[in-house]
Order: structure tokens, then C-alpha cells, then sequence
């Protein structure tokens, strides 16, 4: 299934996308639901954020090349930080760029999204908790990112964690191409087979802390060849099967 979130007539609803076709759901995924017999068209709705999180964990230096370009050890367990319920941002939707910042970074990365509530959840069990997954775009002001230390100013400004455009349970997460493009060119480029730390072992380890809730998205790390954006800027997240999740920078 490939789960959107959408507007149309000033009503917020979940829908079923085939193509570009949606066939619109009574309820939720992260709930029970029947499928109406309304269908629409993509164009013909506004696209949110394909759900509400109470948390967005985030890991940082999951892949071994981006921790390198930054001179920092390769991690023996998990970084972990949090990006705020106010950073959520929808597909097509302007990053604001703030006064602040001297320059802000975009970082692709593979998203988790629960499905149903957990605490201390079995490996074994990992795959009955995750609805899908979806593409995420780590924006950090980079200068206000201390090499050491919390990272919570640096990544949580408003409208600094954009995901979407859909979740998808059609892909396996061991095994996907991932990239950035700012503008048309690409700047990262790989695959989740580099990951660190595996998303069954994330979602298992990050249960062992803290309750996941449905609609909580873990944000699973970004691939070496990260770099500044400007105003004006297009950025576009592209993971395989998983569509492509783009913004603009304000």
C-alpha cells in the first residue's frame, strides 16, 4: 500500500495512491479504515505531510562516509537526537530559511513510521510496528552545529523536517538507493545497505528508551556529500519506490 494525506474542500483525509490516482479512505492506517468508492486525482489535492508524529527520532552519523567528511569516530551505538512536531513540513512546501542561520544544509535520509504504539519492542517483532516508510530531509543549520555536543537548535527551526510524499510498505529498507538533489544535480548518492545500525536494531534500541507512537517517524541518517543551500534554492529527496519528496528554500 502507498498511504497519502491530503486536503481537498478544507477536508484533511487519508487515501490509498495508485499512480496518480487516489481512492480515499474512511478512518486511518494507524487505525481501522474502509476504502470508499471516491477516487481522486493526485493534481487535485493538496499533498500534506503524510502524518502527524508526536517525535521524529533522528540518527546521526548512520553511514560511515558522512561521518568521515566530518572527522568524527565511526559510531559503536547509536547518536540520537529529536526534531520538534513543529518542524514537520509537506511536500512542495517552503523551508524557511532563518535570519540566524549563514547556512543551512539539506541531508536525505530514509524514514521509519510507526505504526502502532511500542515499548521495549522485540527484534523479532520490529516489522509488525512499522506501518512504512518515506523520504525525509534532515535540515540543519549547519553553522549553529557544534562538532560536540546537542545538536537541537542546529535541526529544529521550523519547517526543518519535510517527509513525504507517501508511506509505502511495498519496499524492503535493507536495500534502497538514496540521493539528494539541490537544483536538478545530484549531491548524495547511495544506499541503506551502508547503513551503521539496521532499522530493525534502531526501532528495537530506540524502544528500549521511549515509547514509539503511531505516527512517530524515526529519520534512519544521511549519506556523505552534504553542502549549503540558498534562497530560491530546489531541493529534492529521491529513495527508491519511495516517489520524490521536494522543497524549496525560502
Amino acid at each position: 500500500m502507498k498511504y497519502v494525506r491530503f486536503k481537498t474542500n478544507n477536508t484533511v483525509a487519508y487515501g490509498l495512491l495508485d499512480d496518480t490516482t487516489i481512492q480515499v479512505l474512511e478512518g486511518s492506517p494507524f487505525d481501522h479504515y474502509t476504502k470508499t468508492e471516491t477516487y481522486l486525482s493526485l493534481d487535485s489535492v493538496e499533498l500534506l505531510a503524510p502524518c502527524d508524529y508526536s517525535k521524529a527520532v533522528c540518527i546521526g552519523l548512520n553511514y560511515r562516509d558522512h561521518a568521515l567528511e566530518f572527522q568524527l569516530p565511526i559510531p559503536t551505538e547509536p547518536v540520537v537526537f529529536l526534531k520538534p512536531s513543529t518542524a514537520a513540513l509537506a511536500p512542495g512546501k517552503v523551508v524557511e530559511y532563518p535570519a540566524m542561520c549563514k547556512r543551512l544544509d539539506y541531508e536525505a535520509e530514509l524514514a521509519v513510521v510507526i505504526g502502532k504504539k511500542g515499548r521495549f519492542i522485540p527484534l523479532e517483532d520490529v516489522n509488525s510496528y512499522i506501518l512504512g516508510y518515506t523520504c525525509a530531509n534532515d535540515i540543519t543549520a549547519r553553522d549553529l552545529q557544534p562538532k560536540q555536543g546537542q545538536w537541537t537548535i542546529a535541526k529544529s527551526f521550523d519547517t526543518f523536517c519535510p517527509f513525504g510524499p507517501y508511506i509505502s510498505d511495498e519496499v524492503d529498507p535493507s536495500n534502497l538507493s538514496i540521493e539528494s538533489k539541490v537544483n536538478g544535480r545530484t549531491m548524495q548518492k547511495s544506499n541503506t545497505s551502508n547503513l551503521i545500525f539496521s532499522v530493525p536494531f534502531l526501532v528495537h534500541y530506540l524502544s528500549q528508551v521511549m515509547t514509539l507512537l503511531p505516527g512517530d517517524i524515526i529519520l534512519t541518517g544521511t549519506p556523505g556529500g552534504i553542502s549549503g543551500m540558498h534562497h530560491g534554492d530546489t531541493v529534492e529527496i529521491v529513495i527508491e519506490g519511495l516517489g520524490v519528496l521536494r522543497n524549496t528554500i525560502g
